[in-house]
């Protein structure tokens, strides 16, 4: 089991959390923690944001035509 210290909204501070057994094979890097003072449970959802570099979309914008 993983330990973290997170803080719990029902404890009302930080409190030790851990991963408990986990059925989807996630091992220690399981996203569901439960707090080891009440019990509460929290899911960490972690995830990639595309950035896009200001240059990249400069290049991408339709380049305006001026009637001669």
């Amino acid at each position: 089991m993983s330990h973290h210290e997170l803080y719990c909204d029902v404890c009302e501070g930080v409190a030790a959390f851990e991963a408990p057994p986990c059925v989807d094979g996630h091992g220690s890097d399981c996203p569901e923690l439960a707090c080891t003072g009440c019990g509460a449970a929290v899911v960490i959802a972690t995830y990639a944001v595309g950035v896009t570099r200001l240059a990249d979309r400069r290049r991408r914008q339709p380049t305006h035509r001026h009637a001669a």
